[in-house]
């Protein structure tokens, strides 16, 4: 990325003014429908989308609290949990193995920023591998602090802070990952669970593989039909809900042509694996008792959890998450303890490694700087 100081580009005459004072809503920070349609070439102010003010807020601090609260009440009363001897499991693990989950886990985030920096290729945004890494990695670490993966959201705001490109059409092109996330995760979870239980017959498993199908089938139907029929939408939307529309939907499927969708969910695919990699070396560590779960049986597990996080109410699903990992183990027979141990453990090098290493890329980088508005000036808007 260049220090060019070029002004950002002047909002068209035709778009509405978006709000700039304080709103109906009663206070003064955007709400997602807002920071969503702002025309492509305003200036959002950096109070608007205020990390600081985003966390220390009562709804994200009940959040947190509540996914908190969630959690002790699931281990002191569902699962009567002993603290003293997860906690003991957990100081005990293998060192050299968490090393070696963490590493793993690490090495997606390059894997993520190639995928998207090829998906915004796609769509006419040229963003560079390292700095598509750099901002992916940074929303990460916000959606690790705040509810309702407004890390999303702030990827984008990032990106039009330094490049001017618009908003709603960068959320499309996070819409389209997290699209490729699902298919993955469905298609490896029907695998995994499959080759897990192949000699057991568990109707529970069974009722979550078809699940997985029918949603998996519905994804891709959704999405054929956004990238086929989606663009007639805009013959009877409103004009302000239609501009944001139309960039929403050229971001989300402007990418997907015969020759990116291998490679989007190849990319995917490996990602995903990693992610499954990280709990198996995290199980290695704390090494369980008369267990001998394989790589499909982490993998299984993993993507059950991780789910989990598309819930709103917590940051990075706090609460619900772990829940699932629990009781996704327990499907293999572990008991409450050491699957706590895993649960917290891999929740620890995926939640609170990233809250550290994040919080110091965040202070130190200068994507944050100049959208923020107190670093070199921003690239001027494509176009």
């Amino acid at each position: 990325m260049t220090g060019d100081s070029s002004p950002r580009s002047e909002q068209p005459a035709d778009q509405p003014e978006h709000p700039a004072g304080p709103h109906e809503h009663g206070h003064s920070l955007y709400e997602p429908t807002e920071f969503l349609d702002a025309p492509p070439g305003e200036q959002i102010a950096e109070r608007e989308v205020s990390l600081r003010r985003r966390v220390l807020n009562l709804r994200t601090i009940g959040s947190i609290v509540f996914g908190v609260v969630l959690l002790y009440l699931l281990f002191r009363f569902v699962l009567n949990l002993d603290f003293a001897a997860t906690w003991e499991r957990i100081v005990r693990a293998d060192v050299r193995l968490l090393v070696v989950a963490f590493l793993v886990y690490y090495a997606t985030f390059p894997l993520r920023g190639y995928r998207w920096a090829f998906v915004l290729g796609r769509v006419g945004s040229r963003v560079r591998f390292r700095d598509a890494t750099e901002v992916l990695f940074l929303s990460w670490f916000v959606n690790c602090l705040v509810p309702a993966k407004l890390g999303d959201l702030y990827r984008a705001w990032l990106l039009k802070g330094n490049y001017g490109e618009s908003i709603s059409r960068t959320v499309g092109t996070v819409f389209i990952e997290r699209i490729a996330d699902l298919l993955v995760i469905f298609g490896l979870a029907l695998a995994a669970g499959f080759w897990s239980f192949r000699r057991i017959s568990r109707p529970e498993v069974d009722a979550l593989l078809l699940a997985g199908f029918a949603l998996a089938a519905v994804l891709v139907v959704l999405v054929t039909a956004l990238r086929l029929f989606g663009h007639r939408l805009t013959e009877v939307l409103p004009h302000r809900i239609r501009d944001f529309y139309e960039r929403f939907h050229h971001g989300s499927t402007g990418a997907l042509t015969a020759r990116s969708i291998p490679v989007i969910l190849v990319l995917t695919l490996a990602i995903w694996t990693l992610e499954g990699l990280r709990l198996y070396f995290v199980i290695l560590a704390l090494d369980l008792p008369t267990v001998n779960l394989g790589i499909s049986s982490a993998i299984f597990v993993t993507l059950a959890g991780s789910l989990l996080t598309a819930i709103p109410l917590t940051p990075a699903g706090v609460g619900f998450v772990e829940a699932g990992i629990v009781g996704a183990l327990a499907l293999y027979g572990i008991a409450a303890e050491p699957a706590a141990a895993v649960a917290l453990t891999d929740r620890a090098i995926s939640i609170l490694t990233v809250i550290l290493l994040g919080g110091l890329a965040y202070a130190f980088s200068q994507k944050v700087r100049r959208a923020h508005g107190i670093g070199p000036g921003t690239v001027a808007a494509p176009g």
